[in-house]
């Protein structure tokens, strides 16, 4: 085991653990996260998580309590004892016991999923914030259910604010997240039902061109119905995933084809060079990962010759 002391917030092993805190996309580049706590640490390695480093504060947790800890992460695991100033820095709450863990990321795919015979699986889409779905978390493990699954989601699973909120169950809990259509693909697979009477609600987001007359962004949905309000054919989204048009032919029953299909579109537009996208959208600045701060509307346009631009 590897045991050195940081004396300065300014160490550079310091300064990344800040970033995995803060940064979703250092999280994702260095497929790590961050942990607090003593109860929480041992909840991730009760979970099969590996512990790459841990962050001790002498000065709060005791001697045993350390080397505990860092027997159950094996000997592979850095041991880096921080002074109180620097604990203080990396700690995101009081009374964490004076210990926080660097931790590996550990991806759940559709294919790792186990049901039961009778199995409850919670679906979410486009869940936003973190102290949310870290409740939602909550309530699934206290159901029992088999599996989470998080459609295009807009915080990442291992946002120390989640993992606050969930109490643990983010570990416990199977938990994906995928595309909507590889999740429609996967419950169509495994025989589930999607008895939802809103299921379509939010799918004319992914599928936004209309295979009949092939205009862009007149798609709405509500029920379980996505409409072209531009020609006004409808699709039902039936309970085994497929979508049916409710008059004449249905392009696309596998939803991932449509979206294949638009794919196919734009990558041709943009071979073409003819490939132009404009839309207004909210702008807000994200000073931490606490919060948002609106700083109004702007036009996003992006373009084969120019890119984004706002």
């Amino acid at each position: 085991m590897r045991i050195e002391t940081i004396t300065s917030a300014q160490n550079p092993k310091i300064k990344m653990l800040l970033a995995l805190g803060e940064k979703s996309r250092t999280r994702r580049e260095y497929a790590l996260f961050v942990m607090e706590g003593r109860r929480e640490i041992l909840h991730c390695l009760e979970s099969g998580y590996r512990v790459k480093a841990l962050f001790s504060c002498p000065g709060i947790i005791s001697g045993q309590d350390e080397e505990m800890i860092a027997a159950q992460c094996g000997e592979d695991v850095s041991l880096f004892r921080v002074t109180e100033a620097v604990y203080e820095k990396i700690a995101c709450r009081k009374g964490t016991e004076g210990i926080v863990a660097e931790v590996e990321i550990k991806n759940t795919r559709l294919e790792d999923i186990r049901l039961r015979e009778n199995p409850l699986v919670l679906v979410l889409e486009s869940v936003e914030k973190p102290g949310n779905l870290g409740a939602v978390l909550r309530t699934a493990d206290a159901a029992d259910a088999d599996a989470v699954i998080i459609c295009d989601p807009l915080t990442d699973l291992y946002n120390p604010n989640l993992i606050r909120a969930s109490l643990g169950a983010v570990f416990t809990v199977p938990t994906v997240a995928a595309t909507s259509g590889e999740t429609i693909k996967w419950l169509k697979d495994n025989n589930i039902k999607i008895t939802e009477p809103y299921r379509a609600e939010g799918i004319n987001k992914v599928l936004y061109q209309c295979p009949n007359c092939k205009t862009e962004y007149e798609m709405t949905s509500s029920g379980a119905t996505l409409k072209c309000n531009h020609c006004g054919k409808e699709w039902t989204l039936l309970e085994n995933g497929d979508m049916s048009a409710n008059d004449g032919n249905t392009e696309f029953p596998h939803i991932p084809d449509w979206f294949e299909w638009e794919r196919a579109n734009v990558r041709k537009e943009a071979e073409d060079g003819t490939y132009y996208f404009e839309d207004t959208v909210d702008v807000y600045s994200m000073p931490n990962t606490n919060h948002f701060i609106p700083l109004g509307e702007a036009t996003l346009k992006q373009s084969y010759k120019d890119g984004f631009t706002i």
